[in-house]
């Protein structure tokens, strides 16, 4: 399991279930009435994160999904975790829908990628799909990405999140970014969506974490 917990698993948060592997999550009131963040013609739309143990993944999924969720969509999530705590793969897969979510919790391709460590990435390169959205953390990321098959969003989170304090905080700046850029997720819907996975132990992160997200979503405009 990676160093940042996903939301509590087995409690319910806002009406909403956290993400148990493969469960769709649906069915919770829009963080903010009368709006909503559409899909593409109705169309799902498949996320895989990539990194490393304590790099934040399964939470950023989390507040993706949760933000989605938010927002009135379908969301399906699958986390999956190596065996140390820090430092081994950390991987999560999010598809969101305006539809209930046909698509195997274990994909063989995805629209979109978000890359925050090269370690463990090299499974992923070709299951993104031919002008997927990939979004790399360059302040690690040591690959080179293949810029004329996918439409590469270049993100130096980590540096974004150290200057403003807490190196740990990259994920939720990449989130921040994500959400802008591939218009899944309002702002709104995303806040709403960290608040409803942090667990009550770190409730005292959420102004920071609030700020990270903030910061993403200002780099992506």
């Amino acid at each position: 399991m990676s160093g940042v917990e996903p939301a509590h698993p087995g409690q319910t948060v806002s009406g909403v279930e956290p993400a148990h592997p493969g469960q769709t999550v649906s069915g919770a009131e829009p963080a903010h009435p009368g709006q909503t963040v559409s899909t593409t013609s109705g169309r799902e739309r498949e996320l895989m994160l990539t990194g490393i143990g304590g790099q934040g993944v399964q939470l950023a999924a989390q507040v993706i999904a949760q933000g989605a969720t938010a927002d009135g969509k379908e969301v399906l999530v699958f986390g999956s975790y190596g065996g140390m705590m820090r430092g081994g793969s950390t991987d999560s897969t999010v598809v969101i829908g305006d539809q209930p979510i046909e698509a195997p919790p274990v994909l063989s391709s995805t629209w979109s990628a978000i890359l925050m460590h090269h370690q463990y990435w090299m499974p992923l390169r070709d299951r993104i799909r031919d002008r997927g959205l990939v979004l790399v953390n360059t302040s690690v990321f040591e690959d080179e990405l293949d810029a004329d098959r996918y439409q590469v969003v270049e993100v130096p989170a980590t540096d974004v999140a150290a200057d403003r304090g807490n190196p740990l905080l990259a994920a939720m700046v990449m989130a921040g970014v994500y959400a802008r850029r591939s218009g899944l997720v309002s702002l709104p819907g995303l806040l709403e969506g960290m608040r409803r996975s942090l667990p009550p132990y770190r409730r005292q992160l959420i102004e920071a974490n609030e700020g990270a997200l903030g910061a993403g979503w200002e780099l992506a405009a």
